[in-house]
């Protein structure tokens, strides 16, 4: 039996492993029915890239559930690019594969392949990321976190914070990857929370694609055109924060004071910023749910009906608290 983790955009040049040509299971409806226990599964995963260290621990962690399982890996790096995805797909629906776990590098544009696994019968399951597809029955379902509850969660401690700010709080905002499920939905989240709080104002807003380098050149744009006048900075992860950092300091100002910074994902980094105090609060992203979506996909084969949307639990870390938790932290 074949089952493939499919998470983000991938090259189908980079998927490692070796194929079960030997697998005794035929792809389609038969296979939803299938017993798997004591069945070796081959399992191909193919992940966003290594933009994050949200990225690395997930990838981490996907993988290990995967061998921990006793099941065979197939692995695929996408390196953040949907047309390396979407060959990937193909390459899986080709090989007849039983599943197809999907964490999309955006959420639009999957409609065709997406059809084309639904015609060879091999369900999806989405992890991580989502699709912005009307039609559910496209996939299983869809484990991840709930990004636009990051965004209120973000906007909730910018409200608290400078709740005594007697002028205008200036935002600047560094915006994830463009079109990918969690840029959107904790932009969304956050402007919502704080729609009604007329003084806090977000002044720039821009992609730094996820990545530490970019978060810091666009931040350093930002300093160049408002300098003193940023008083918050919201960073849709916690890597480009880190980058900001950097531009905050060679600018001259002092970060987690000068200028307040929310970071998401809660990494290792973002902790030993806080501690530091050049971070003041990080979003969680849980990014170690491998273990839950190998489960999820052996219980649909069992044939158990799922949820369509099942939520990682996560939480929000602060400053004072960071030296306590940061040995505790996994990723």
């Amino acid at each position: 039996m074949f089952l493939i983790f499919l998470m983000v955009a991938c090259d189908s040049s980079d998927v490692t492993g070796e194929d079960n040509n030997n697998s005794s299971s035929n792809n389609g409806s038969e296979n939803n029915e299938a017993e798997i226990d004591g069945e070796k599964l081959v399992i191909g995963f193919s992940q966003v890239g290594a933009e994050s260290e949200f990225r690395t621990a997930n990838t981490e962690s996907i993988k290990s559930a995967i061998e921990d399982a006793g099941h065979e890996l197939k692995f695929s790096d996408a390196q953040q690019k949907q047309e390396n995805q979407i060959k990937a797909i193909r390459s899986f629906i080709a090989q007849q594969v039983d599943a197809i776990v999907l964490a999309p590098v955006v959420e639009t544009g999957f409609e065709t392949v997406l059809q084309e696994a639904k015609d060879a019968e091999i369900p999806v399951f989405l992890a991580d990321r989502a699709v912005d597809i009307d039609d559910d029955s496209y996939w299983v379902t869809f484990l991840g976190s709930d990004f636009v509850e990051q965004g209120k969660n973000a906007a909730r401690w910018t409200i608290d914070e400078f709740e005594d700010h007697e002028t205008d709080v200036n935002i600047v905002e560094l915006q994830g990857t463009v079109g990918s499920a969690p840029a959107i939905d904790r932009k969304e989240g956050f402007e919502e929370v704080i729609e009604d709080h007329d003084h806090l104002k977000i002044i720039k807003s821009q992609s730094g694609d996820f990545t530490r380098s970019e978060g810091k050149e666009v931040m350093e744009a930002f300093l160049k055109s408002e300098g003193e006048n940023i008083d918050l900075l919201f960073s849709h992860n916690d890597d480009m924060a880190i980058g900001a950092i950097q531009a905050i300091e060679e600018y001259g100002l002092t970060p987690g004071e000068d200028i307040k910074i929310i970071g998401m994902d809660a990494v290792k980094g973002a902790f030993e910023a806080m501690i530091d105090g050049k971070m003041n609060v990080t979003v969680e992203t849980n990014p170690i749910f491998g273990p839950q979506l190998v489960e999820l996909i052996e219980d649909h084969f069992a044939g158990e009906e799922l949820e369509k949307r099942i939520v990682v639990e996560e939480g929000v870390f602060t400053e004072d608290e960071a030296e306590e938790l940061l040995p505790s932290r996994e990723y």
